[in-house]
């Protein structure tokens, strides 16, 4: 890292000192009202809201900076007013803000050819339109057209400030992007980090960064090969691109600070066979080992033929406890994606949405996170309801599979007319929209929802103790069980530690549960198959939580597993937080058995491996092997958080000592004394495991 990329970093992320540069937050709804006095229609609304966005902005330019653009103004302006905003959801479905978010835009349909291109493609298709009497798509387009009119005129401001200031270099940059192609590799990052930034200001969020290492390969690769860069040099301009994305990321939308989806998907197999890991995708892994910040979160693409030496370089990250990078299996994640529909050239492309979900960019419209089942409710509901009259251990599975399948139908049936948005500026980089004149809200190749499987270990385990104990060994009588769970184990300590801690667990490569957590998930997948949302796309089956490993678990009693009423779920695809496990190989052999392409929505397996596992080489080479072994086992999807629980009760007690502590929370990594304590406390209870 050189001196003025720490300086930079100093000034950005330690000190926050540009911060001082906002202003004072504004009337979130004021130009709503406007909107709403004038009767304008949703999405009028959507690019007059963007526009007074960009002119909000004040240019400034950061000390020794040469990507710029700083939001200056924190406050993303409502489309609604309150009143509309209450009155919404009574008539329509809304997912969550309302706003297109999470999916992977195209950044290449307007990054490889500049706007004033982009702004003569949609002349051309607007006049189409209004030749053929098509008067709504040709306003549409028009409007297209006045927000890249803003956008340039947002960097033209940037621009001659740059040139008041003397710095000529920032000067020349813009004098070429966003108006023109980039020519350079600095001009491509640059050219992204506009992009970016206006998504934001658009009010989309959790907007993924995608395949960076192939999308900006031949921008490297031509400085390269020309001379204007060298590697060092190269890697200064990266790691200084990788701060932007901490610059404004406290403004943006997400459970918690963290969560804001800027994910960057690194490698994969190409439709010919060949590794898409390349010299750029070494020199992220490089530029966010060194910066060690919470953004961009790396994803590894990688399969049974990605060399040691990969894994090891995304273990040396892992060290740093960036709970990053996460690692997706193409051998599994690629067939599943064909299967569910997707043409080869997408299911080779695909990249990460904001956690963990696969997407495709350019033409998905998919919602990943659109609902949730928790395995571990039907499990314990089959037990509450049907022990009794159960004769057998099929029988309580049959009531546990039914479960599932109403839950899976709840699901499915409150996803009918959904609404999003419009979102006129992620369209220009979305296939068909500019060419039809209409909105990516609208839909797109792929229409698809994804709903996690929550608690799939509390369920296992809760149904191998009632399987050993209720119907193998009659060592628990039925009446005994129910009644303890109705009490909450209150005055039953013997019967609670023997479900707790002398019961099969799930983790322990145990076919005593192990095999149950299989039939949990086949019946998952079951209730979704063949299954058509109202957008014309299929309903995916996922293996990840989300925030739903605490919001389920609030409302859960107790279960079998020992585990007393509230107390919490693992996060995604993961152990009990109190099972008694052998050791992560065990981890590993259980948690790969499933048929993971058929709950391929996304969901890792996640492993808190204690950080002195990382003490010296042989043992990063040690976890390599781990990660590539349940890659070859048919592992879909990995992350590993290195924590020391010392360290995070340390952080608790003087957070003032540790601001810069990271940790995975769950499919995002954040800083650990900025999170809310019910997750902080949920990640000190989640296992710490050694080789």
């Amino acid at each position: 890292m050189t001196d003025r990329i720490r300086r930079l970093k100093r000034y950005v992320i330690t000190d926050k000192a540009h911060h001082a540069l906002r202003f004072a937050p504004r009337d979130e709804y004021a130009l709503a009202e406007t909107f709403a006095q004038s009767g304008m229609g949703d999405m009028r609304r959507a690019g007059r809201r963007l526009i007074a966005m960009l002119e909000a902005e004040t240019p400034v330019l950061l000390p020794e900076e040469r990507i710029v653009l700083t939001r200056r103004n924190p406050t993303v302006f409502s489309m609604f007013t309150r009143a509309e905003l209450e009155r919404l959801p009574k008539e329509r479905r809304i997912h969550e803000r309302g706003d297109v978010s999470n999916i992977a835009v195209d950044y290449t349909r307007l990054l490889n050819v500049g706007l004033e291109a982009k702004r003569e493609e949609i002349e051309r298709c607007r006049a189409a339109f209004e030749a053929a009497g098509e008067r709504d798509r040709a306003d549409y387009l028009a409007m297209e057209a006045e927000i890249l009119n803003a956008v340039m005129a947002l960097c033209d401001r940037y621009r001659a400030l740059a040139e008041r200031e003397g710095r000529a270099d920032v000067a020349a940059c813009l004098a070429q992007v966003p108006r023109h192609a980039p020519r350079t590799f600095p001009e491509a990052l640059q050219m992204f980090r506009i992009l970016h930034f206006t998504m934001w200001l658009g009010g989309n969020y959790h907007n993924t960064v995608g395949r960076l290492d192939r999308f900006l390969y031949p921008y490297y690769r031509a400085d390269r090969d020309a001379g204007r860069l060298t590697r060092e040099t190269a890697l200064e301009w990266l790691e200084e691109f990788f701060i932007s994305f901490n610059r404004d990321s406290d403004l943006y939308p997400g459970m918690q600070q963290g969560d804001n989806g800027q994910s960057v998907m690194l490698g994969g197999r190409n439709p010919d066979g060949t590794s898409a890991f390349n010299e750029l995708s070494e020199l992220c892994l490089t530029a966010s080992l060194e910066l060690s910040l919470i953004d961009p979160k790396m994803n590894l693409r990688v399969d049974r033929d990605t060399p040691l030496d990969v894994f090891t370089m995304g273990t040396r990250l892992t060290k740093q406890g960036l709970g990053f990078p996460q690692y997706a299996n193409d051998d599994v994640v690629i067939p599943a994606l064909l299967a569910y529909g997707y043409a080869p050239e997408d299911a080779y492309n695909y990249g990460v949405a904001a956690c963990w979900e696969f997407i495709v960019p350019g033409t998905g419209m998919d919602v990943p996170n659109i609902a949730a089942v928790s395995l571990a409710a039907a499990a314990q509901q089959a037990v509450a309801d049907h022990l009794r009259q159960a004769e057998d251990f099929p029988a309580l599975m049959a009531a546990v599979k039914a479960n599932i399948r109403a839950q899976a139908d709840d699901c499915m049936e409150h996803t009918k007319g959904l609404y999003l948005f419009p979102a006129p500026f992620l369209s220009l980089m979305m296939e068909g929209c500019v060419e039809n004149g209409m909105d990516v809200s609208l839909g797109c190749r792929y229409n698809n929802y994804g709903i996690h499987g929550t608690g799939v270990a509390t369920a296992a385990d809760s149904l191998a103790a009632v399987r050993k104990y209720v119907y193998g060994d009659h060592s628990v009588g039925k009446e005994e069980l129910l009644q303890a769970l109705l009490r909450n184990f209150e005055g039953d300590g013997d019967l609670l530690a023997k479900l707790r801690f002398d019961a099969p667990k799930m983790g322990n490569n145990d076919p005593e549960v192990d095999d149950i957590a299989v039939e949990l998930l086949d019946a998952f997948a079951d209730s979704l198959e063949g299954k058509k949302n109202d957008r014309g796309g299929v309903f995916r089956a996922g293996t990840g939580t989300a925030m739903y490993y605490l919001w389920h678990a609030v409302t859960l009693p107790a279960t079998a597993d020992g585990r007393k009423r509230g107390e919490a779920i693992a996060a995604n695809y993961s152990p009990s937080v109190f099972a008694r496990v052998k050791g992560p190989v065990s981890i590993l052999q259980s948690f790969s058995k499933a048929h993971l392409g058929r709950v391929c929505n996304g969901g890792p397996l996640t492993l808190e491996l204690h950080d002195t596992l990382f003490r010296n080489e042989e043992a990063i080479q040690k976890v390599a092997v781990l990660v590539k072994s349940y890659m070859e086992r048919g592992g879909h999807q990995l992350q590993l958080n290195a924590v020391n629980r010392d360290t995070l009760y340390e952080a608790q007690r003087h957070p003032q000592e540790h601001r810069n502590l990271i940790v995975r929370v769950w499919g995002w990594s954040g800083y650990f004394v900025e999170l809310d304590k019910e997750y902080q406390d949920h990640i000190i209870k989640r296992m710490e495991l050694s080789l």
